[in-house]
């Protein structure tokens, strides 16, 4: 996207360009709003305008499409990109946006299919429009579309977590506005301090019992306008995997603990926390690639912490002179993502029941190489941020059957329940190996 600073902004064909860009092109749904954002000056009012159309419409898009479809004669997969994404964003407004009328909402359709240099279907666009107006929504919906989630994925959560709780899973990840929640360093500043800090600057602040560190922020406009975010008093951080460091601090004597290696650390939220909990250790910080690691040094720089540093390296690669030298272990690993489609609705469009298959065995090759740099009586901790038993509590209990290991601590976050991301997370202990029968 070109900088469009010294132009009238329209809204609504930013969106439809990003919608295209995610949907058609495959773009990663973050990405392309972070390219928004930063391409465009617009005021607190238009990005809110902006994300909640953009993230909407992708969230609710099997949904929409059923509409559409329950509609046209015309099928989805032969109308123009620009018109099927027109028609999506189009009905969204009108069922869940109230502040914009159904005329507006219908009238601006219109005027974006002629902008597009297609006038001669800005009729269908308005006819389709105008009788689902009339209409609304016909009946049959299919359980999963009324979730806008895959028919596989549906079935697949009903499974494993019954049709209530996969219901309420569904319905905390749909469009309602992410819960932001942020970690202090307080290292650097006391909590009293931070949350002064944050309030002057206009957010609205909410402590949480559950993670010492853990904030829950509202109404904050701009994040990384705000004085603590500048000044690394504060890092946007999920409470789900704030629980990463809790829990590596209860079941770790802080004073003994000296190295931490984070395998798969970008971008590097939770080996910062890390570091923040267990001042006396030394945390690298590792990723597959430079620009994974570059975003790692960058929130390093921002926090001033001096005992972290990152590296590149391959999570696959055995790195012999670290074996059995690690205290604690993190393996946050590559993952389907599942539990955080409430932020990246895209995530359901892309990711496939094959894909948990793979993933599923690529954990399970790190864990196998990983596990070896923890010490006797050291700390492994296995996470993802998928809800899914293939990747979470089957690697697990593979695993404690495989190696020479203890399960402390276990959890899955799911949203529905918990008041945050789905996360997962396991804690290891390392057997003595005198103890163990095990080399």
């Amino acid at each position: 996207m070109e900088n469009k600073a010294n132009e009238t902004i329209d809204i609504r064909a930013i969106v439809l360009q990003m919608l295209v860009d995610t949907i058609e092109k495959r773009a990663f749904s973050h990405i392309v709003l972070n390219q928004a954002f930063s391409s465009y000056t617009l005021s607190h009012q238009d990005m809110v305008f902006l994300g909640r159309l953009y993230h909407g419409t992708l969230e609710r898009l099997i949904y929409l499409d059923w509409i559409i479809s329950s509609y046209s004669s015309v099928k989805l997969n032969k109308m123009k990109p620009v018109i099927r994404n027109i028609l999506r964003m189009s009905i969204y407004q009108m069922l869940f946006m109230d502040a914009v009328p159904d005329r507006a909402a219908v009238s601006e359709a219109v005027r974006l299919t002629k902008k597009k240099g297609l006038k001669g279907l800005a009729p269908f666009v308005n006819g389709l429009l105008r009788a689902f107006q009339r209409g609304g929504i016909k009946p049959g919906m299919p359980e999963n579309v009324k979730h806008s989630a895959p028919l596989w994925l549906y079935e697949l959560e009903v499974k494993e977590l019954g049709k209530k709780r996969a219901d309420a899973f569904f319905d905390a990840s749909s469009d309602a506005e992410p819960k932001l929640y942020v970690r202090m360093n307080l290292n650097a500043a006391s909590k009293e301090e931070i949350i002064q800090m944050l309030e002057k600057d206009g957010a609205c602040v909410e402590e949480v019992s559950d993670v010492k560190e853990a904030l829950k922020l509202s109404h904050v406009g701009e994040l990384t306008e705000l004085s603590a975010f500048k000044k690394g008093f504060v890092s946007v951080q999920d409470l789900s995997s704030m629980y990463v460091g809790k829990m590596a601090a209860e079941f770790s004597n802080a004073d003994s603990v000296r190295q931490i290696l984070d395998v798969c650390a970008a971008p590097g939220g939770k080996s910062l926390h890390l570091a923040e909990r267990f001042p006396d250790a030394y945390v690298c910080a590792r990723d597959l690639s430079e620009a994974k690691v570059k975003l790692i040094e960058e929130n390093i720089k921002r926090s001033g912490l001096k005992n972290i540093q990152a590296e590149v390296f391959d999570a696959l690669v055995l790195d012999e002179p670290r074996k059995e030298k690690m205290d604690i272990v993190l393996a946050d690993l590559p993952c389907s993502g599942l539990g955080v489609i409430g932020r990246k609705a895209d995530i359901k469009l892309r990711v496939t029941e094959e894909d948990l298959h793979e993933l599923s065995k690529l954990q399970r090759q790190i864990l196998e190489v990983v596990s070896q740099y923890v010490k006797p009586g050291g700390i492994l901790i296995y996470s993802t941020c998928t809800v899914n038993q293939k990747e979470n509590q089957e690697n697990a209990a593979w695993f404690l059957e495989e190696y020479p290991f203890e399960k402390l601590y276990e959890r899955q976050f799911i949203p529905g329940e918990d008041e945050c991301d789905g996360f997962y997370l396991t804690v290891f202990r390392k057997a003595d190996q005198k103890q163990s029968g095990k080399e």
